[in-house]
């Protein structure tokens, strides 16, 4: 049991719930009970627009391949609201049984009745929301149309640049990283096991570099920079969607103690800063970007990219992140996704943006959109950032709204739309830039846009700045 946090009008005690029995505790926000014991229910999904759209909404989810009973889905609803209105109308008949005139013994007889009546229908309603929330969870959002059907795969929607052609055996990033004593990935399987390693020397310099230059180019865009824990609550990993879906995923610190987790991403974090609050139009959209170490199990990659750093336990990411009116969110994706174009651009790296498939979608996500960049030793395009619109399936299940203005005219508060982007992934990147500018003699150029940053145009083999 917690307090609601800033940004609630009254003081509300929130009741977390346990949702069937998947191992642990999935919190979430079902119904809370203010000061006149009213009931005030913070839903995780439009229930209405379900009702409303049935048929539209079942050919979208269609899209992702999930099997999901929506009629279900109603069905449970409809029981929760039918003991949730009876309750309504017993306390009704409470409250005008103490308004009338009539003996004190009349009174507490018909008192007593409805008061063992409640009582009996409270635990029903407990298990009704609860069965209702064990669905709900599992429900997608619902991709938005432009998103290709797992059929007809990803689209790839533009292409920049041209992979360069070199006149000598190209190396791979692992053995430039060796050979230029910039990433020693045996000492970090010795000191912490299969998929770490270290950078030094020009390496080192060349991360610090990258993130300067994305501090540098997102502050002349009006983003407010965040530096966010890396170690969160279960509900910060359930209200982004991350949890239960990507559990397998997410490294748990002290199982059964603090129950805390390590955040493959920053978007987690950053999510769940507005948790609870409701946010005033006028700060609308509310542009973050944070600088994170991320740590991820790599469960289901097994066997996959087991050389090099292109898929590791850590690494590290800046995300940018965007609370936004709804009616906005579409335009401000647009503007992600050529935040990314001009980083890889100014980078002069070979891209393309990809349009992901409906059966590629993760849970959260609307639309998602992939920035893959040229790896010239493996001969393809791998993805290095992705930018999604989430909508509103975030900002339901962290409890996130705005009050439109003037609030005179309309007192309703309303979800915000949750965008998220990575602006930078450092370790891809590194790889990026160390096979596409690697050099007959074995060094490697540094990007003209981050020369100012490194202070050196080549790494050498002989470990010297030029």
């Amino acid at each position: 049991m917690g307090k609601a946090g800033k940004g609630d009008e009254q003081n509300l005690e929130v009741i977390y719930i346990e949702a069937g029995d998947r191992g642990s505790l999935l919190f979430f926000y079902l119904f809370c009970f203010c000061n006149q014991s009213d009931i005030i229910k913070i839903e995780m999904l439009d229930i209405n627009y379900l009702r409303e759209n049935l048929k539209e909404v079942e050919k979208a989810l269609a899209k992702k391949h999930t099997k999901f009973d929506l009629e279900k889905l109603l069905k449970l609803d409809d029981k929760r609201r039918d003991l949730r209105q009876r309750i309504e109308d017993l306390r009704a008949l409470q409250n005008k049984l103490a308004k009338e005139g009539k003996s004190a013994s009349r009174r507490t007889e018909k008192a007593v009745e409805i008061k063992n009546k409640i009582k009996k229908l409270e635990p029903d309603l407990a298990s009704a929301e609860t069965t209702y929330f064990d669905q709900a969870i599992k429900m997608h959002n619902i991709p938005d149309k432009s998103v290709p059907s797992k059929e007809q795969g990803n689209r790839i929607e533009k292409t920049w640049g041209k992979p360069p052609k070199f006149n000598f055996d190209i190396k791979s990033h692992e053995q430039l990283g060796k050979e230029l004593d910039i990433i020693d990935i045996e000492r970090g399987v010795k000191v912490s096991g299969t998929r770490f390693a270290y950078l030094k020397n020009e390496a080192v310099l060349l991360e610090f570099a990258l993130v300067n230059y994305l501090i540098d180019k997102l502050s002349k865009k009006s983003f407010i920079p965040l530096m966010p824990p890396i170690l969160v609550k279960e509900e910060a990993m359930f209200g982004t969607g991350f949890f239960p879906a990507d559990r397998s995923e997410i490294y748990e610190v002290n199982p059964g103690e603090d129950s805390m987790y390590l955040i493959g991403t920053a978007e987690v974090p950053l999510a769940a800063y507005h948790t609870n609050e409701i946010l005033d139009e006028k700060e609308l959209p509310k542009k973050y970007w944070g600088f994170s170490t991320c740590l991820r199990r790599e469960a289901g990659s097994y066997g996959q990219d087991t050389k090099g750093i292109i898929r590791v336990h850590q690494f590290d990411k800046i995300e940018m992140f965007v609370f936004s009116k709804p009616d906005e969110s579409w335009k401000i994706f647009d503007e992600l996704v050529k935040i990314n174009e001009e980083i890889f651009q100014e980078l002069e790296l070979p891209f393309r943006l990809v349009n992901i498939s409906g059966g590629e979608l993760g849970a959260p996500n609307a639309k998602k959109i992939d920035t893959e960049v040229w790896i010239p030793s493996q001969a393809q395009y791998r993805e290095l950032t992705s930018c999604s619109n989430d909508t509103d399936f975030q900002a339901r299940r962290l409890n996130i709204k705005y009050k439109p203005q003037p609030s005179n005219l309309n007192p309703q508060t309303l979800y915000v739309h949750t965008l998220n982007d990575t602006a930078l992934a450092v370790g891809r990147t590194i790889v990026a830039i160390l096979e596409n500018y690697q050099q007959k003699d074995g060094s490697v150029l540094i990007p003209k846009v981050l020369q100012k940053y490194t202070g050196f145009k080549k790494i050498s083999k002989q470990g010297q700045k030029a």
